[in-house]
Formats: structure tokens, C-alpha cells, sequence
């Protein structure tokens, strides 16, 4: 290929959504805004009007109180019991193993002594921090003092308890949150209810970033000691917000952080290169979605030089892709054939309404003669491995895969550690993670805004309260870092792609328009995308 024609296509994996939205993305409803992009040295800034009315705060309601749903045509709103509230009208939840008169959610400890001791356990606590650090709880010469001196009262739990006292002291929201992950850990559920009670006075979901943060990471720990975050996570996912409202939320997630274009821009661009010879394509995508991904694979496909390929995409749906985009399957199918026939492509649609679990060969709808593709694409993590389930449809699916020879398979996944992480070291590791992302949506939307909130609510929100309070198999998001996706790629008979250099520039590109806080690196044929020093995305390719 020439220079001039190599160029040409590689401008092709990303131009403007907004051009081609008519054909193949749902109208939108208004934000009431007009996005743009405001160079002031700290990347791409969205401004968009504020919501002025009190809005979602933790502080609007009583700690105590049973768990109960509030139906808001908008968002699930968080109070400072941890549950979900709303100043709309309400229902509660039917009876059931959760959310029954014995196990209220708003005291996860009720009807025990615990609740009932809490105020006589504080006055406990505040009598051994005035021994510990004396008179002035702010001066801590005397008890460090003490320990020079070789006074040897200072055992490791008071030393652990001194560390409490003074996160508290100084109101650091990430210690106390850690404070509270290790006493639910260790079963010490009084420090754990003294614990919640001070971050219900420090979080905010209009805060700070570590607010924002900290006020899901304590509904998670709350929900943990309910046992009620399956059916947060359910709700959070298929009730609320209408469907039309999930669709913009997500598509606000999908502008203001470059997370979803650079996993999509990354694996059509080793997609357009595997395929670029060839005159039939089938695309196998595990997670379709709204089928977006495909927008700018079509435009390139169209402006190959020779002229496109036939394209046939078979498109494997789940319920939650299903209830965002307001119908089934056929919904994608249909835009995506109006996009291919505006630029001439030659174009099948395939749906395969089916969960990645139960997807077997004849599912699949592979025929002879065409080039297979196989998307994995923020799905996997998704899948019951063998930790869960002795199918291990993690596993399985690769072999399936690899069984139908195709010439390029892409993975895009989050760069965390959470799949079989004891309980403590995955709150670690999500509290890390998440606290990169919301620093990076911080730089784009206002902390008020109205849209940011519920973006973070049902984007983020139900993934974190899943991740730190459900276990077994109610615990569907399972990251793995790319190490061990490596591991089971080369298990199931899969070699390296490389992803092309071409791709590289224009991701670059793309990023030029966000913070200069993000970053691309390229690490043994992989593509890491991440803010400041933590990893967040990685991509790579295989055959």
C-alpha cells in the first residue's frame, strides 16, 4: 500500500459519530447542551448547563429504615444508610432472603445488640483515643514520644487503632474506606458500623472525586453486610433509568473518556488489517451492544482501495445490551444496514440472541468460504471461569473460538485484578482502579452536573457495589489483567497479532483532544491505555 493510500486509511478507524449518527445510532434525547472541546492546557473540557436543585446528595435522609427501591424516572440516588432513595414515589421490594423485616437494609446489623451498643462502644472508643493520644487528640508528640522511649503498650491493634483515629482526625476519606473494607474483613462489625457512620458525614456523590467514589465504595460495603448487592446490581442494571435514559448516559461516558473509542479504535484497526485482502468478512462480536463499534470499520471497509469487502456481522446479545437499546437485536441489525447502504458496502446481519454462556457452534452461523473475525470486547470479564463454575465458559468459549480457525480474534478488557481476589484485596484494587476513572471523568464534566451523576450512578455505581459486595456466582464482574488473559489465550492454542503502528497514531490522535493526563504505551504487542501511572485498558490481538 502506498504511503498517500496508508494515510487514507488510517484516518478511516475514527471520524465524527455525529456524522453518520442518523444511520446507525438512536436520536439521543437532549442533554441540553452543546458539548465542545476548550483547550486551556488540561485537554478536552464538556461544558454543558449545571443543575442547581439539590441533587442526589448522601445527606438527604435518616440512617435508619429498611431497604427500599425508589422508582425515579431518572436515577437510583444514594442516601446515607446506603441505599438506593429518590424523592419520587417509592415501592419496596416482595420479602425475600435480602430484603425481609429481619434484615433491613439501612441497618444491616439490626436486631442485634450491636446496633443497640453503638453509642456506648463510641463512647468506649473516644475514651481510648483521649489515653492514647492524651488530652489534645490533635497532638501526637506524647504517644510517639512514648514509643522512642521503649514503652512497649503500643501493640499492633493499637497501633491500627491509632492509624483510624487519626485518618478521622485529618478526614482521609481513602483510610477510613480501607479502615472499613479491613474491620468487614476481619468480622469486626462494630468498628465496621462506627466506620460507616463517620463516611456518611464525609461522601458525597457530587464531591470531590474521592467523594463520588467513596460514596459507592460505602454503599458497597453496606450492601456487602446486607447481603443485598445482587439485587442492587439488578436493579441498578434493568429498572432504572428508562431505556432512553441508559442510552445517553452511556453515550455521555462513551465522549467524555476515550476508554470505549481506544478498545474499539484498537480492534477494528487489527481487524482492518487481518481483512485487508479479503473479499467476504464475517465478524463474530460476543458483546454487540448498540453495535456502535462498527461505525467507523464499515467507513473503512468502504474507502479500501479495490472497493469493500461483503461484510456479515453476527451480533451476540446478553439482557442488559437488550434493555439499553430498548428492543432486541433487530434494532442494531437495521441501523447498521442503513449505514452500509449509504457507503455502498455489501452487508448481513446476523443475530444471535443468546448469553456468552450458553453460545455453542451452530449459534455462531459460520460458513465456508468467508474470513472470521472475533471480537471480545469489554465481555469476557463476564464470564464464570473455573473458579465459579466447573464448565468454566471463560475457558470454553476461547476453545470454541479457536476451533473455527478464525484469522484475527481482538481483546479489549480492563486492567484490573478482581476476578479471585479475596474480599480485601479487591476493594484495594477497585478502590485504586476507580479512583483513576472518576479523577478522569472529573477533568471533563462539573462536578454538579446533573448528567455526570447519573452517568457515574448507573455506569459505575452497580459495577463497584457488584465487585465489592457480592460473591459466588452473583459476582459477574470478574477483571482479570492481561497477563492472565495472555495465559489462557496461549492455553487455547492462540498466537500473538501484532496490532499495527498505523492504529498506534491515530489512538494518539484521538487522545490529543482529552487530558494530557492519559497516556497510550505499547508493552509486548499490546496496546495499555491509562491515566497518570495506572493502567486502565489493554488491548491486543491473536490468531
Amino acid at each position: 500500500m502506498q504511503a498517500s493510500e496508508q494515510r487514507r486509511s488510517s484516518s478511516m478507524y475514527y471520524q465524527p459519530l455525529q456524522q453518520i449518527e442518523a444511520y446507525c445510532l438512536p436520536q439521543y434525547r437532549s442533554l441540553n447542551q452543546q458539548l465542545y472541546y476548550h483547550d486551556g492546557g488540561h485537554g478536552t473540557h464538556f461544558s454543558t448547563p449545571s443543575s442547581s436543585e439539590l441533587y442526589c446528595t448522601l445527606e438527604s435522609s435518616s440512617v435508619a429504615g429498611s431497604f427500599t427501591l425508589y422508582n425515579s424516572p431518572s436515577t437510583v440516588n444514594f442516601s446515607p444508610n446506603g441505599s438506593p432513595i429518590s424523592q419520587q414515589d417509592s415501592h419496596s421490594y416482595p420479602p425475600d432472603q435480602y430484603h425481609s423485616p429481619e434484615n433491613t437494609y439501612g441497618s444491616p446489623l439490626s436486631g442485634s445488640c450491636i446496633t443497640d451498643d453503638l453509642s456506648n462502644f463510641k463512647h468506649k472508643l473516644r475514651e481510648l483515643e483521649s489515653i492514647m493520644l492524651g488530652p489534645d487528640s490533635d497532638n501526637l508528640d506524647s504517644y510517639d514520644s512514648a514509643i522512642s522511649n521503649g514503652n512497649n503498650f503500643a501493640s499492633p491493634e493499637m497501633d491500627s487503632w491509632r492509624q483510624t483515629m487519626v485518618a478521622i482526625s485529618s478526614k482521609n476519606l481513602k483510610h477510613i474506606l480501607i479502615a472499613c473494607a479491613k474491620a468487614i474483613a476481619d468480622n469486626d462489625l462494630l468498628m465496621a458500623q462506627w466506620l460507616m457512620d463517620e463516611l456518611r458525614q464525609m461522601v458525597s456523590v457530587s464531591g470531590d472525586p474521592i467523594q463520588r467514589l467513596g460514596a459507592y465504595m460505602l454503599e458497597g460495603l453496606v450492601a456487602r453486610l446486607a447481603a443485598s448487592g445482587s439485587s442492587i446490581y439488578k436493579a441498578l442494571r434493568c429498572k432504572e433509568p428508562e431505556s432512553a435514559e441508559l442510552l445517553s448516559y452511556m453515550h455521555i461516558l462513551y465522549e467524555v473518556c476515550p476508554y470505549f473509542k481506544f478498545g474499539y479504535m484498537s480492534a477494528n484497526g487489527a481487524i482492518a488489517e487481518a481483512m485487508k485482502d479479503e473479499d467476504r468478512v464475517h465478524i463474530i462480536d460476543f458483546q454487540i451492544g448498540q453495535g456502535s463499534q462498527w461505525i467507523t470499520l464499515i467507513q473503512a471497509f468502504a474507502a479500501r482501495p479495490g472497493g469493500p469487502p461483503h461484510i456479515r456481522i453476527t451480533g451476540i446479545d446478553d439482557s442488559q445490551s437488550a434493555y439499553a437499546r430498548g428492543g432486541g437485536l433487530h434494532i442494531v441489525g437495521r441501523r447498521l444496514s442503513k449505514l452500509a447502504e449509504h457507503f455502498k458496502v455489501p452487508f448481513e446481519f446476523h443475530a444471535a440472541a443468546i448469553s456468552g454462556c450458553d453460545v455453542q457452534v451452530h449459534n455462531l452461523g459460520v460458513r465456508r468460504g468467508e474470513a472470521l473475525a472475533v471480537n471480545f470486547a469489554f465481555m469476557l470479564h463476564h464470564m464464570p471461569d473455573e473458579s465459579v463454575s466447573t464448565q468454566n465458559h471463560r475457558d470454553r468459549l476461547l476453545r470454541l473460538v479457536r476451533s473455527l480457525s478464525p484469522k484475527v480474534v481482538t481483546l479489549v478488557e480492563q486492567e484490573s485484578n478482581t476476578n479471585t481476589a479475596a474480599f480485601f484485596p479487591r476493594f484495594l484494587e477497585t478502590l485504586d482502579y476507580y479512583t483513576a476513572m472518576f479523577e478522569s471523568i472529573d477533568v471533563t464534566l462539573p462536578r454538579d452536573h446533573k448528567e455526570r451523576i447519573n452517568v457515574e450512578q448507573h455506569c459505575l455505581a452497580r459495577d463497584l457495589v457488584n465487585i465489592i459486595a457480592c460473591e459466588g456466582v452473583e459476582r459477574v464482574e470478574r477483571h482479570e489483567v492481561l497477563g492472565k488473559w495472555r495465559s489462557r489465550f496461549a492455553m487455547a492454542g492462540f498466537t500473538p497479532y501484532p496490532l499495527s503502528s498505523l492504529v498506534n497514531g491515530t489512538i494518539k490522535k484521538l487522545l490529543d483532544n482529552y487530558s494530557n493526563r492519559y497516556r497510550l504505551e505499547e508493552r509486548d504487542g499490546a496496546l495499555y491505555l491509562g491515566w497518570m501511572n495506572r493502567d486502565l485498558v489493554a488491548s491486543c490481538a491473536w490468531k
